[in-house]
């Protein structure tokens, strides 16, 4: 954003971000919106090499400095730079088998953090990654699944430790073929990530693992058939899981969520919900709409189950892999002889917590005491009746940890 840009920003917006002194240690804000008169106009306004200085009027006059970056950031006219954030994933399709996204075990466990940081980062980009030269053991296993988060429990349990028996009502407990999908079409909010674990496989041949990468699947969807990604986009599915005499899922609302999923913000696609075993009938459609939309439906499955787009791995005792259920789909081929497998669900949210705050550790823009300048309303001033407004770059006070208030995520 060049110093010559013109660009509109609310006295709300602007009075709004709190310094470390006055927010509470979960980060949230303290003064309330109403207390920021309407008419609150600066007094003097100074371009600077760091930012905008701001003087605002109060007893004894303040200046605050925002950040250029914070200003592109949350510019609303014109809006700018609204899609950055994603320019770093990469669509793949079959040719990712020449170099999958791998890290090895030991980094992933290392108490540095920096393997970690390295393989959910390979999650964000790509949608999953591999993990080699992992114990093939339960316990090994669910301790790497615990260094992204909690496990999320569902009606097939916390950590899974299962065969083909049918000990649930899911077809993943069979032997047979399954279809490229997402998990919980039939939950409100599905899982984030899924961890898998062939921890051996004896007296048989088969069950190789197959990857696709449902942004890239959309991707080749919107450029070849524009209305019909038009409507996986627009029209919800209603979905269930039925298998388990004791349990019966649907999301809310019952009619289901879209197969293709968008930030309503940016238009950037942020979700794939597909599994055709779980939907249900597709009693909300419009007459006119009936045929068009199953004709689309054979589109996607063209686009997925295309060669340029499948992904076929051989899993073996020792290689995990994780995955990001809201783009990356999989499913297996047929298989003979008794394989077992282990592994667990992840919510996204932390998921994404984590790899935040590893981004604060490890990135190279991470906060400079420059950057911590910032505003807020003060009710110390208790002889004026317009709050006044100040600029902060002190530490962090006792109890808070040392995160720039600038943050995009704050």
């Amino acid at each position: 954003m060049g110093h010559t840009d013109m660009v509109s920003i609310s006295q709300y917006m602007a009075a709004g971000p709190l310094p470390m002194s006055e927010l509470l240690p979960s980060y949230h804000q303290t003064a309330p919106l109403q207390h920021i008169p309407k008419d609150l106009t600066p007094i003097h306004v100074d371009s600077k090499p760091a930012g905008l200085e701001v003087t605002w009027p109060s007893k004894e006059p303040h200046v605050s400095l925002y950040p250029w970056s914070w200003l592109q950031r949350n510019s609303y006219d014109p809006p700018l730079n609204r899609t950055q954030e994603s320019n770093d994933k990469i669509l793949w399709g079959s040719k990712i088998q020449q170099s999958p996204p791998t890290v090895a075990y030991e980094e992933v466990m290392a108490p540095d953090n920096r393997g970690l940081y390295k393989w959910l980062t390979n999650v964000h980009k790509f949608g999953f990654s591999f993990v080699s030269g992992v114990p093939a053991t339960v316990e090994a296993t669910e301790e790497l699944a615990l260094r992204i988060g909690f496990i999320r429990e569902t009606q097939y349990g916390k950590f899974w430790d299962f065969t083909s028996d049918l000990a649930k009502g899911d077809t993943a407990y069979t032997t047979l073929a399954l279809r490229a999908h997402t998990d919980n079409t039939y939950f409100t909010d599905p899982c984030g990530l899924q961890l898998f674990h062939l921890l051996s496989h004896t007296s048989g041949a088969g069950g190789a693992t197959l990857l696709v990468d449902g942004f890239y699947a959309a991707s080749l969807m919107q450029e070849l058939h524009p209305d019909a990604y038009a409507l996986l986009a627009s029209i919800p599915v209603p979905a269930h899981a039925a298998g388990d005499p004791a349990a019966l899922y649907t999301p809310h609302p019952p009619s289901g969520y879209p197969v293709l999923g968008h930030d309503r913000a940016t238009g950037e696609i942020i979700q794939v919900r597909w599994n055709n075993d779980d939907r249900s009938v597709m009693r909300g459609l419009k007459p006119e709409l009936v045929e068009k939309w199953y004709d689309a439906i054979r589109l996607w499955n063209k686009c997925l189950t295309s060669a340029d787009s499948e992904f076929w791995v051989q899993l073996q005792p020792g290689t995990a892999v994780v995955i990001d259920n809201h783009r990356v789909l999989h499913g297996r081929s047929a298989f003979t002889g008794k394989r077992r497998m282990c592994g667990a669900y992840i919510g996204v949210d932390e998921y994404r917590s984590k790899l935040a705050v590893l981004g604060e550790q490890f990135s190279s823009s991470s906060s400079s005491s420059s950057s911590r300048a910032s505003t807020t309303l003060s009710s110390s001033d208790s002889d004026s009746e317009s709050p006044s407004l100040i600029r902060e770059a002190d530490p962090a006070p006792v109890g808070f940890i040392d995160r720039d208030v600038w943050n995009p995520a704050l």
